[in-house]
């Protein structure tokens, strides 16, 4: 079935939103409060990269903007799952869910090459001090960051053009709260190897050689750290890397649990609730890991914070 002979009004329904009253109020409340908490951190580190001379550093320049993506990767799901808890049809139409999973798996991709990126930028600082500021220059860290969302945007525009050429079924019911690969894929009647091994390599495209880049960048760190003679050079080494570390195990462990696997392996309700963790929890925890543990970080945002107060009594 092709795009030509099929419907762009064609329906899918979401079943995994609360029937009862009372629970979707809650549920409402509790992802209102998380998409707050995700908003006003990210922005706040990304105001305070840029207002802070001392942060115009390639490390914060990254993070800010892997915060940035995170800001747009909620917005592409999150108003839709608000606006469905409160509907009490909560469809989608095929045209739009297939431009919500584009976006969605997209600026997940970048999120992914952008922490490949703050990987070799760490690599470069620890294992190549003196020509840290030749290499890792304005120019190749907007490269980088340009590549990561153009990457990661063309393969999941080639990944949902090929899964919205399969034939769905009749049964258009998605159970999930959203456009997701595993759900969508459930609904294709060509049940094929060559079908899930073209999506898993696009998955391993977008998740595995990032990981791959990451874990060699590591390795490197790791070899370089402990040539280091001092503990407290050490140590210094390793806080700089541990934030970046913690967000990457929270980010692959969800992610490689949804889209490495074959997707005849297929649990509705365990899918559900991973998919909330990796799409709410992990960009509401990475502003928290990132300003807990840096005092740079802590010290700007204290101080952006004042001035917002002062201005405002003044």
């Amino acid at each position: 079935m092709t795009w030509e002979n099929r419907s762009l009004l064609m329906e899918f329904v979401f079943l995994a939103y609360p029937s009862h009253s009372e629970l979707r109020v809650l549920f409402f409340l509790g992802v209102s409060l998380i998409y707050t908490l995700i908003i006003s951190g990210n922005v706040l580190i990304v105001v305070a990269i840029q207002t802070e001379a001392r942060l115009h550093t390639p490390m914060y320049y990254f993070l800010g903007s892997l915060s940035a993506v995170e800001i747009c990767y909620t917005a592409v799901v999150v108003p839709h799952i608000l606006a469905n808890i409160l509907q009490s049809e909560k469809t989608i139409t095929l045209l739009g869910c297939a431009t919500q999973m584009i976006f969605f798996l997209g600026l997940g991709s970048a999120d992914c090459f952008l922490l490949a990126a703050m990987a070799y930028d760490r690599y470069v600082a620890i294992c190549h001090p003196l020509q840290y500021p030749l290499i890792m220059t304005l120019t190749l860290c907007v490269r980088l960051v340009v590549a990561s969302v153009v990457i990661g945007l063309l393969l999941s525009l080639q990944l949902v053009a090929f899964i919205f050429s399969l034939p769905f079924c009749q049964a258009r019911s998605i159970e999930h709260f959203f456009c997701d690969v595993p759900p969508v894929m459930h609904l294709v009647c060509a049940k094929s190897h060559i079908h899930e091994q073209s999506v898993l390599v696009a998955a391993t495209l977008a998740l595995a050689v990032p990981f791959f880049l990451i874990a060699t960048s590591y390795a490197f760190i790791v070899a370089a750290v402990f040539k280091i003679h001092s503990a407290a050079g050490r140590h210094r080494a390793f806080s700089t890397c541990s934030s970046h570390l913690t967000v990457v195990l929270l980010q692959y462990g969800c992610c490689a649990f949804m889209y490495l696997r074959p997707y005849s392996i297929y649990y509705p309700k365990q899918d559900e609730f991973i998919s909330l963790v990796y799409t709410l929890g992990t960009p509401m925890l990475n502003p928290l890991i990132y300003t807990l543990r840096n005092s740079e970080i802590k010290g700007t945002l204290g101080r952006v914070l004042t001035r917002n107060y002062l201005s405002q009594n003044n």
